[in-house]
């Protein structure tokens, strides 16, 4: 059912404290009185064995392990278990009351507490599972998850993916647990809320099921309006509340992300069923009907944004969210992917999506396997998982699309199936069908990737697009393969900053504990390094292998500028007026442990140079230039805002000289909700070989510099540039000056460069800077505020991949 947050009167305790656990040999303690005598270790709730266990990690999967908490209750209680990682048993008092075989229901127990109660929670061992499941035989057999007995055990892969995340078994209340003290002398059973909306009207559908006939008054309220809810059976009462003129629900990019709270009032209990938004959503197949991309409200959407990882992969329910969602709005992310091979999010996750105006493409938790559907348990196990997934985030305004899961489809057809043999009726019928009745406001997409003749295929339909990226295609490639939405993409092995890699200990990427930390594919003979390392060569004429050697601070510098510029690039092609894509998410968010991970953001929290990349490339307001070879380059110009625009668009074009050896600049009028693209050669209105495509003699300059700006502030709206391959990465000196400004609450940094400087980077000791891998024109100057602890002291280097460092402070 959707959400009921809280019946008035009703407290609810949340058991985040006084949990102790133990390990037990597997099958030999039968009760929780008989694990008295086990050795017990304070726990955290939510959370996870390993978080206890750390030096017997490898012990989890074969052992029994035991959790208890004692809890001074009265009377009706209802016990909230929202996941049990994952063959568990529970016990009030020592009667067994519950027992679970997925991780991905949530369960609640009725019971009457006479004082202090002890709850118990027993997960049981799974190694002998996983080694005597049997079930249909797969039809193909993954590489990338271990064991292949995994697709019989409603268990996360994560854990299970050597390469991509640590290898520890998720065990445990990975999910919080609430014990509600009932007072209230009805139970709700069932609560249907579905907001919808109709032009500018609101409307919002309640069904309410009880555990008793109810003949009192009853009303539902939101947005400032009220209606009686009628009886429609003995125990149920529904209604439709409709809004006029109602503050709608937009992505941050597009809009306000408005939301309504709504009440339900039963006599005099007063029923809390948190926030709604009102929105419309719809898929836009394209004019030759093979395309994705998503309407919001009856406008298109360009989706960008990341796949979301478990800020602590060993205990994926139990961090707080927020501060990584809030880097992500930041950047101008509008959508985040739960992947198939991840674990679902907490509530407090989709809380915070609506609040921040952030979209979520949700698959379902499979992956990769033939799952045995066939059988009928399995199948109806599964059909309660995404039941209670649905009806739970039902009424929420950022749960945009509804995936089958990851890379099934992909994987079958790959290892030899066609797509009609590799068909599951639950992913083709099944899960439509329940997304449509439990929770209309969303789409629903099969797989990822799916559509085409083949569902990888990347001009139909859902791709993961890996062609710039780990098949070491050309930037080119991005427009030929016609991507139309690409639920992964952009994925490198992307180094944290000098800092982090400082405070890690891993600074230097010729020892082996580095190349640990990169991600591949299990059984490939290459990594997402390697990937990296070939565009650091193509781009910038240098040899990666050699410089790792000889200069491990130049080989991660250009490392880094490699990730970002192309996906800049990448993205400035994607959403040009004129292209077909609908939307792009890069593989990952954040990082799941130290080191060169996919993430955009470290395993602390903080922001790589990548991140500020996509932060020019998300913005609502966006510039971008794509090489058109002999045609020059195109500048293409996006306004998402409702706002009109009049903007000067300024070009230049630098070579060693501090002097433009080409410049123009126009005032730009540009709608709102709109793109528009023009030419370099119509913008600058004489020959200017802006490309080196022509190729008349040696290249007279090296980068170009485009900029949307503020008349009346003289404010950079938007910026990029292009360079041309091989050039502006040689490090020369005096080129950079930088001098410490602000004060001591708001230290800051203000740099000039004498020539066009290429890929600026700030290394501080201790303060973070607001930006990174920007470029400053000859004769500007940038003031750039660096945020950390109130009074420290600014410390460390500037430079960029043209300018030799430039030190600062005490450094």
């Amino acid at each position: 059912m959707a959400e009921v947050r809280a019946i008035g009167g009703e407290p609810a305790t949340v058991l985040d404290s006084g949990w102790m656990a133990a390990l037990g040999p597997p099958g030999i303690v039968p009760s929780p009185a008989a694990a008295a005598g086990l050795d017990w270790r304070a726990a955290p709730v939510p959370g996870t064995a390993a978080e206890v266990f750390p030096e017997a990690v490898d012990l989890l999967e074969t052992s029994d392990i035991w959790y208890r908490c004692a809890v001074e209750a009265t009377g009706p209680q209802t016990l909230i278990l929202e996941g049990l990682a994952t063959l568990a048993e529970v016990c009030v008092d020592g009667e067994s009351v519950l027992s679970s075989r997925s991780m991905f229901l949530s369960h609640q127990v009725d019971f009457e507490a006479r004082g202090q109660t002890e709850i118990s929670l027993l997960f049981r061992e799974t190694s002998g599972f996983l080694e005597h499941a049997k079930g249909p035989r797969a039809r193909w057999r993954p590489m990338m998850i271990t064991p292949g007995t995994l697709r019989f055990l409603r268990r996360t892969p994560l854990g299970s993916m050597p390469g991509w995340a640590p290898t520890t078994p998720i065990v445990g209340p990975w999910k919080p647990v609430t014990l509600v003290a009932r007072s209230a002398p009805f139970r709700v059973r069932n609560l249907r809320l579905i907001p919808r909306l109709d032009g500018t009207t609101g409307r919002l559908d309640v069904a309410l099921t009880l555990d008793q006939a109810f003949d009192g008054t009853a009303t539902i309220s939101c947005a400032g309006m009220s209606t009686p809810l009628v009886a429609t059976g003995p125990a149920t009462l529904a209604a439709t509340l409709a809004i006029e003129s109602v503050s709608a629900w937009w992505p941050h990019t597009h809009g306000e992300p408005v939301l309504h709270g709504v009440t339900v009032r039963l006599g005099t209990h007063e029923i809390d069923c948190g926030r709604v938004g009102f929105r419309s959503i719809a898929i836009d197949r394209g004019d030759d009907g093979k395309g994705f991309a998503l309407k919001i409200n009856g406008l298109p959407v360009f989706c960008r944004g990341a796949s979301w990882m478990p800020p602590k992969p060993t205990a994926p329910g139990s961090a707080d969210p927020r501060p990584l969602l809030e880097l992500a709005r930041d950047a101008g992310m509008n959508m985040l992917r739960l992947s198939g091979t991840m674990t679902p999010e907490s509530q407090a996750f989709h809380d915070a999506c609506d609040e921040m105006g952030i979209l979520v493409w949700h698959d379902l938790p499979f992956a990769n396997f033939d799952y045995p559907f066939a059988d009928p348990a399995f199948s109806a196990l599964c059909e309660r998982e995404v039941r209670g997934l649905l009806n739970r985030l039902q009424a929420s305004p950022s749960l945009a699309v509804v995936c089958g899961g990851s890379e099934i489809a992909q994987q079958a057809t790959m290892l030899g199936l066609t797509p009609a043999q590799a068909a599951m009726p639950f992913f083709d019928e099944t899960v439509p069908a329940l997304v449509a009745d439990l929770a209309p406001q969303a789409v629903h997409v099969v797989h990822s990737p799916s559509g085409g003749p083949l569902p990888f295929l990347t001009n139909e339909g859902v791709t993961h697009y890996f062609g710039v990226g780990a098949y070491r295609r050309p930037i080119e490639d991005a427009r030929r393969s016609d991507v139309r939405f690409a639920s992964e993409c952009l994925a490198f092995a992307n180094p944290p900053s000098p800092a982090r890699l400082r405070a890690a200990r891993t600074a230097d990427p010729t020892c082996p504990r580095w190349k640990a930390s990169i991600p591949r594919d299990l059984g490939a003979d290459w990594d997402f390094e390697d990937v990296r390392d070939h565009y650091v060569g193509t781009l910038y004429g240098a040899d990666p292998e050699a410089l790792r050697a000889s200069d491990p601070d130049r080989y991660l510098a250009l490392g880094r500028a490699a990730a970002s510029e192309l996906m800049e690039a990448v993205l400035a092609e994607w959403r040009r007026a004129g292209s077909r894509c609908g939307g792009g998410l890069v593989w990952f968010l954040n990082d799941m442990a130290e080191g060169a991970g996919w993430g955009v953001i470290d395993d602390r929290g903080q922001p790589k140079a990548p991140w500020f990349a996509l932060r020019r490339a998300f913005q609502p307001v966006h510039l971008g230039l794509t090489d058109e070879g002999l045609n020059g380059l195109g500048i293409h110009i996006t306004n998402e805002t409702s706002s009109a625009l009049t903007l000067k668009l300024t070009l230049a074009s630098y070579g060693d000289s501090p002097h433009p050896l080409a410049k123009a600049e126009a005032d730009i009028a540009v709608a709102p909700r709109s793109s528009q693209s023009l030419s370099s050669a119509a913008l600058i209105g004489r020959f200017f070989d802006i490309t080196h495509a022509y190729r008349f003699g040696a290249r007279a300059h090296e980068a170009t510099l485009a900029r949307l700006i503020d008349p009346e502030t003289g404010a950079i709206v938007a910026e990029a540039s292009h360079v041309l391959a091989g050039c502006a990465a040689r490090p020369a000196t005096g080129s950079l000056s930088v001098e410490v400004a602000g004060t001591v609450e708001t230290p800051a940094l203000r740099i000039a460069a004498e020539r066009f400087a290429r890929f600026v980077t700030i290394d501080d000791l201790t303060l973070q800077p607001s930006d990174q891998g920007f470029c400053l024109a000859p004769g500007e100057t940038r003031l750039i505020s660096l945020v950390g602890a109130p009074g420290l002291a600014p410390s460390g280097a500037v430079e960029a991949l043209n300018a030799a460092p430039v030190r600062y402070g005490a450094a």
